[in-house]
């Protein structure tokens, strides 16, 4: 398969999620859901509505562009996919084969059901991919390897492929901006960036930076129509535990009986829980930021005020082309050997 018949391949695979029947998708979903209670029906549909954004003809051929996928030696290519959220390797899993290369993919036992759909709906659509498709439980004889996890099994997936060209990616959060002047409006969208997949993903917001003296009651009240959140049954359970944290500390914080806030300098908030920060001016704001470069994934502010920002509403839903850790996985793939 040379470049553009894989750009169709996988815009054939967008065009067949986006009109899979009602009676399939929800068998998948209900087995999705029982693998991983976090992995919702509302969750989970979000997520392939992110992925056919990236696969359409017009986003993959304009994405690809500006790089050599034709590869003159096809690469085993070995990714550890993250299961937090749900379809948090696909990235990995389409840069791999759009650049022409064999995937060798350890699942998530938290994200197996899902992944495995796809790839069976892809080679259905093109056979060929059957061959450049393994999942396996040990990643042995890769010529590259990239990984996501934590900051501890970042180091050991340094050690154990450090022969081998790799991108190891750890730990990141999101952030919001807010100038204290947003509607109520822009702060019920910002919520989407908070709640969506429970905060469990590397692009939710889980700390604000507010101007000094912000007042958080008319961000309390938009937030209400996110309020069912608490009859999760994890969720809940985490609500409840942080909540007893604060109380045994005699830490400040405000409840709305499903999230708490409180003031923490920390980047990344548990479950349940938005950590704020107060700046004084553009200056102290920058200089805050700045301290957390390396660990902010993105932020967010309305309308995107705030320069490189992502509007509220719009963390979940990146495009194609916006890599991980800001690391640019194609160029990485673009192997001249």
């Amino acid at each position: 398969m040379n470049l553009i018949q894989r750009i169709d391949t996988f815009n054939q695979l967008g065009e067949e999620i986006s009109q899979v029947s009602n009676e399939e998708l929800q068998q998948i979903l209900e087995k999705i859901k029982n693998q991983n209670p976090w992995f919702t029906e509302n969750n989970t549909r979000l997520a392939l509505t992110g992925i056919t954004k990236y696969l359409t003809k017009i986003n993959l051929t304009k994405w690809t562009s500006s790089y050599d996928l034709n590869p003159r030696v096809v690469k085993n290519i070995g990714v550890s996919m993250a299961g937090n959220i749900p379809l948090a390797g696909f990235h990995d899993f389409l840069c791999i084969l759009i650049a022409g290369h064999n995937l060798v993919a350890k699942l998530s036992s938290q994200d197996s059901i899902l992944m495995n759909w796809l790839s069976d709906r892809l080679i259905s659509i093109e056979p060929e991919f059957s061959n450049r498709i393994s999942f396996q439980e040990r990643l042995n004889k890769v010529d590259a390897m990239i990984a996501t996890g934590s900051d501890n099994t970042a180091r050991y997936f340094e050690y154990y492929f450090r022969k081998v060209p790799h991108i190891i990616r750890k730990n990141r959060s999101s952030c919001a901006i807010l100038m204290g002047e947003e509607s109520n409006d822009e702060l019920t969208i910002l919520g989407q960036d908070v709640f969506s997949y429970f905060g469990l993903g590397c692009r939710n917001v889980s700390k604000l930076f507010v101007p000094e003296g912000y007042t958080f009651i008319g961000m309390l009240d938009s937030w209400v129509s996110y309020q069912n959140i608490i009859h999760h049954h994890k969720y809940c359970n985490n609500y409840d535990y942080q909540k007893s944290i604060l109380l045994v500390n005699g830490t400040p914080f405000l409840d709305t009986g499903y999230v708490l806030v409180t003031e923490n300098e920390a980047l990344v908030s548990p479950i349940s829980t938005v950590y704020y920060e107060t700046y004084a001016d553009q200056n102290d704001l920058s200089e805050k930021l700045n301290k957390h470069q390396e660990k902010l994934q993105c932020f967010v502010s309305a309308n995107a005020w705030y320069n490189n920002s992502v509007p509220f509403g719009e963390a979940q839903l990146p495009e194609v082309w916006d890599y991980a850790d800001n690391i640019d996985t194609l160029k990485f793939l673009e192997f001249r050997n």
